[in-house]
């Protein structure tokens, strides 16, 4: 055998093994997916088996499958090779690899994976898959009942838990030193109102549901935010004793009730959170409801840095209304890239608008705030989708 020859064979033996090591997970081709994969729910990854993220993902991914398949008849763990079936990867949109999607049983659009890919939170997208149901029952079924005064929420229930009244939320870490000296604290804090329907006290674990927490724009942990009809108003930094949290709380309330005594006093809007920032693992959630405009840019852009104080009194127009959000999204963050290039921002600022999830217009006029306001309250006033 040539030296060249030989080598060609090592690479090939050395393909051949890397691509059996993930020995639990099913593989499909054009055939046998469009016969089983509507059969059952499948968890199925689109990739190139040169691709970096693939073989970075597949030990992970064969772990998930060997989890599931066989043991739990709800869903199964798959893989597409795109290089040898192309067709079916290019008739799911598979523009990346890899490319992550689940189909429920018997649909044949997949609903893609867009978070971390850690074996958490592979699990959590698929439980959250598997429990679907329609979205008025959804909220229903999905907040859960506080236990001593205290919730712990999920990613499918903290929208809908915070959106009316006041709320005090621990974001936190399990493995975070500080997280856990604080949490007997919490707890106590939440028994102390548990029967008071003024305020409610929460928590959400940030290594679980990382879109929300990135949503608030969480840095550290634990992070004690106050949120008032589902926007943030304040960040507690305080002492974090039982006493000093409580004096906290009846100090936001008595804020609140100043503010409602003098309807000219705009004091609390300098704290208020009036642009929220999304993220490609947040972006589905943060618009699926309501109006959202949404300001795609980038830090070093000229016009969107001078657009940053209008955007910024543009949110606080609407800071009442729950269901207009006025949102930015840094088009320059590793994690937005792709969703920038979805959403087609071809230059910064890009200013879309969405009704429910679906993109209804751009906007290209003068960007002052009068004409600015007006654009979003014409969209919020028409139910007509362009």
């Amino acid at each position: 055998m040539g030296p060249m020859i030989f080598i060609f064979a090592v690479l090939a033996l050395q393909s051949a093994t890397a691509h059996d090591e993930s020995i639990h997970t099913i593989q499909y081709n054009e055939e046998s997916f469009l016969t089983e994969v509507p059969k059952k729910n499948h968890f199925i990854m689109f990739y190139a088996p040169w691709c970096d993220h693939c073989q970075q993902l597949m030990p992970t991914w064969d772990i998930l499958a060997e989890t599931l398949n066989g043991k739990d008849d709800r869903v199964y763990i798959a893989k597409v090779d795109c290089t040898t079936d192309s067709s079916i990867c290019t008739e799911h949109d598979v523009t990346g690899y890899p490319t992550l999607k689940f189909f429920r049983m018997g649909e044949s659009e997949g609903v893609k994976f867009r978070g971390t890919r850690d074996l958490p939170s592979l699990k959590n997208f698929i439980n959250e898959q598997l429990g679907s149901v329609p979205e008025e029952n959804e909220i229903n079924i999905a907040v859960p009942e506080a236990v001593n005064g205290l919730t712990e929420l999920t990613e499918s229930t903290f929208k809908n838990h915070v959106a009316t009244g006041f709320h005090f939320v621990k974001f936190y870490a399990p493995w975070c030193g500080h997280c856990q000296k604080l949490a007997p604290t919490w707890e106590e804090l939440a028994k102390s109102y548990s029967y008071d329907t003024t305020v409610k006290i929460s928590k959400i674990d940030c290594t679980q549901y990382r879109s929300i927490c990135d949503h608030y724009e969480i840095k550290g942990y634990p992070t004690l935010l106050w949120i008032e009809n589902g926007k943030k108003v304040d960040k507690y930094s305080g002492s974090r004793s039982h006493e000093d949290l409580k004096k906290y709380i009846a100090q936001m309330l008595r804020k609140n009730s100043d503010k409602n005594d003098d309807d000219g006093d705009d004091t609390m809007n300098d704290n208020i959170q009036a642009v929220l920032n999304l993220t490609g693992e947040s972006f589905e959630h943060g618009i699926e409801k309501g109006v959202t405009f949404i300001k795609f840019f980038a830090p070093w852009c000229g016009h969107c840095k001078r657009l940053a104080p209008t955007w910024e009194e543009l949110g606080k127009k609407f800071i009442d209304n729950p269901d207009v959000h006025i949102v930015k999204v840094d088009c320059t963050l590793s994690s937005n890239k792709q969703l920038c290039d979805e959403q087609e921002v071809d230059g910064f600022p890009t200013l879309f608008l969405y009704r429910n999830g679906k993109k209804i217009a751009e906007y290209n006029g003068s960007r002052s705030l009068e004409n600015l306001h007006e654009f979003v309250t014409k969209h919020f006033g028409s139910h007509d989708e362009l």
